[in-house]
């Protein structure tokens, strides 16, 4: 597999699942444009690329709760390629909380923000760049709080609204962007683990059997899978079956 002249946006690439998405696809070939929260986030995640010999890497400030910022990030993006071929919508915050009094509006508001309209405005201000691409894809990390009737033990009340506009975007979307050639392809895993360093030995000894938590891995093979189908294979979803609740949540903003 390789990812050679694909240019990739990942937001949320400050650290966790984002960074181990940047090192994946970088490692393939692609040319990777990180954004995180803030722009110190990203250039330690293009750092840590660029000493493992990727040169095609980019980094931006994205506050995904913010509108002006989303868009500065947008035409920044702009200014560097005349195309992007995949969007991966990672960033989202995750909230905790036993139930709805446990959040300040703050955080709740914050939470909304981030997942639900920065998703939705991210993927609008680069709608221009993905329409120039032949074979552009827009990837959004939900979550098994975006399915329906799915309960998660630890998750506030906040980051489900938050999955479930990420799940309605979704598929207006890929309704409305299908005939322009758009695939719009959403994961709803539930937690898995992403607390081991993409850099480390570890890594590749992650256990991935019938009776482990599902691994940062096994979604990235999932997306690497969908992005290199050739274009009449549109995988719409990935759903997950959760094997086990002792894994790290991944629903943090880079």
């Amino acid at each position: 597999m390789n990812l050679i002249d694909r240019r990739i946006v990942i937001t949320g690439a400050g650290r966790d699942f984002g960074r181990a998405l940047a090192h994946h696809f970088a490692g393939l070939g692609a040319e990777v444009f990180l954004a995180a929260r803030t722009l110190e986030a990203a250039e330690r995640t293009r750092a840590e690329l660029l000493d493992r010999g990727h040169e095609k890497v980019h980094a931006f400030a994205c506050d995904l709760t913010d509108p002006a910022a989303i868009r500065a990030f947008a035409k920044a993006v702009a200014q560097c390629t005349d195309r992007v071929d995949v969007l991966v919508n990672n960033g989202a915050r995750w909230l905790e909380g036993p139930d709805l009094l446990s959040a300040s509006d703050e955080d709740v508001a914050d939470t909304l923000a981030s997942g639900g309209t920065g998703t939705i405005l991210v993927t609008k201000n680069l709608l221009p760049l993905l329409l120039a691409s032949d074979r552009p894809d827009v990837v959004t990390m939900v979550s098994i709080c975006g399915v329906p009737g799915a309960h998660h033990p630890r998750a506030h009340e906040a980051y489900y609204a938050a999955k479930h506009a990420q799940r309605g975007f979704t598929e207006a979307l890929s309704h409305r962007l299908r005939p322009q050639g758009v695939r719009v392809i959403s994961l709803f895993p539930p937690d898995f683990d992403s607390s081991r360093d993409p850099l480390s030995p570890e890594w590749s000894a992650t256990p991935r059997g019938a009776h482990d938590p599902l691994a940062a891995q096994s979604v990235i093979d999932c997306i690497s899978f969908a992005i290199q189908q050739p274009r009449d294979c549109y995988i719409n979803a990935f759903h997950f079956e959760a094997m086990s609740t002792s894994a790290t949540t991944t629903s943090a903003s880079g």
